[in-house]
């Protein structure tokens, strides 16, 4: 049942990131281009969405949907960290015209080329899995 519940909400999240046009590769070069507000009106209602929901999840000590406790522990603060990884990604979606989320928009949507972006980023993900470890904290 768990699993159901993660594929209607992925659906329904599907849904609204292609009628946004938040998975329009136009939308993202035009956001990149400082040319429209569209894109960055979603990221940012996201980003207050997303505060205010990790607020109700700390006052609230809600659970997730197994019932364990949600523990939403503060991560290292390092600045390089935050620099380089953002760098990576930043460049990836620029290149690639797609964040994680419509990626799989744009394959569920038809784009069947994105599938080699999606390829690249399980690739990239599987490598950091495993120097994970090996880089400094």
């Amino acid at each position: 049942m768990r699993y159901i519940t993660y594929l209607i909400i992925g659906i329904f999240f599907g849904i609204i990131m292609f009628k946004s046009e938040a998975a329009s590769w136009f939308r993202i070069y035009e956001m990149f281009q400082f040319g429209s507000f569209h894109m960055y009106g979603i990221i940012g209602s996201a980003l207050m969405l997303g505060v205010i929901g990790v607020q109700v999840i700390k006052r609230k000590n809600i659970r997730s949907l197994d019932g364990s406790e949600m523990s939403l522990h503060p991560k290292n603060k390092s600045i390089a960290r935050y620099l380089i990884g953002g760098i990576i990604f930043g460049l990836g979606w620029a290149l690639a015209g797609a964040c994680p989320g419509p990626m799989y928009v744009l394959a569920g949507a038809g784009y069947m080329s994105i599938l080699i972006v999606i390829f690249g980023a399980m690739v990239g993900t599987f490598l950091y899995g495993i120097i994970k470890k090996k880089l400094p904290h």
